[in-house]
């Protein structure tokens, strides 16, 4: 496990994963990370990498040869190494290997970094091709915060307020994890959706046209305030266990394939592409006040 820390924040990331498992508040004593109970949700905030949602058969196609990838992709299982680390600073690398070459056909170095600026945590993804072929990939943010912030209040005090949006279509995945053409309104004439236990009953919201870069967690007793920015990211997940203490606010880059619609990888909705030596980065910024 490995910290940073400043006056503001107390950061702690593993290295499998590069996994955040903790966001202190150290001003007003506030652990802002889901724990990542076994019995409800036994993660923290992984990774999303190379794919983003589930695939079509658990399968991608590159080069017209079909690779097994489980959903939300390989790179939060994988162990990381820690190539810097100052007081409120560290970045991680993982490299293309013969076991990632072996299910997804890509050269590459991903690098993702931590820094702390006052009370603001900034994670970078960075992703690099270094193949001799276009590289084809989707990559996401899926951090859990904890709800409620403090003891003796109700998940239903909370609500989530997003900065440039008042009406929001969602799109729904079905039981298996894939888009099935249903669409609802999950927000209208207003910028806010207040958090209760029943919310993800039908998994998660996912916006895939808001305007919005930026979603707070608020609170009707309490002036305390989470919020992540995610000004490059084009589809939006927020998500958590039906009447679990936790919601995740996940800006992604792809998303999971569509019912029956099945494409190569080089074609799937929201994938990114780099020529070859081509860098791609792209960051969230996680505020508490």
């Amino acid at each position: 496990m490995y910290t940073i820390e400043n006056n503001h924040l107390r950061v702690n990331v593993r290295s499998k994963g590069a996994e955040l498992t903790s966001v202190y508040d150290k001003v007003n004593s506030i652990e802002h990370l889901w724990q990542a109970d076994p019995a409800v949700w036994g993660w923290h905030a992984p990774v999303l990498f190379p794919v983003v949602g589930r695939c079509l058969d658990d399968q991608i196609e590159i080069g017209g040869q079909h690779y097994n990838m489980e959903k939300h992709g390989f790179a939060r299982h994988a162990e990381f190494e820690l190539v810097n680390q100052t007081v409120d600073s560290l970045t991680f690398a993982l490299h293309s290997s013969q076991q990632t070459l072996a299910i997804y056909p890509s050269h590459f170095e991903f690098y993702i970094s931590f820094e702390l600026k006052e009370n603001h945590l900034h994670q970078t993804f960075e992703v690099i091709n270094k193949g001799t072929e276009q590289m084809h990939f989707c990559i996401g943010a899926h951090p859990a915060f904890a709800v409620p912030f403090k003891d003796g209040e109700k998940y239903d005090d909370y609500y989530l307020e997003f900065d440039n949006d008042t009406e929001l279509e969602r799109d729904h995945i079905n039981t298996d994890g894939f888009f099935d053409g249903r669409r609802s309104k999950a927000m209208v004439d207003t910028n806010q959706i207040p958090l209760h236990g029943s919310l993800f009953d039908d998994d998660a919201l996912i916006f895939k046209n808001l305007k919005s870069r930026k979603v707070t967690i608020r609170s009707n007793k309490n002036p305390h305030t989470l919020s992540v920015a995610f000004k490059h990211f084009k589809y939006l997940g927020i998500w958590a266990r039906p009447n679990a203490n936790y919601v995740c606010i996940e800006p992604w880059q792809g998303c999971a394939d569509t019912m029956g619609k099945y494409t190569n990888f080089s074609q799937k909705e929201g994938v990114l592409s780099l020529p070859p030596l081509g860098k791609f980065d792209r960051s969230i910024i996680i505020s508490v006040s």
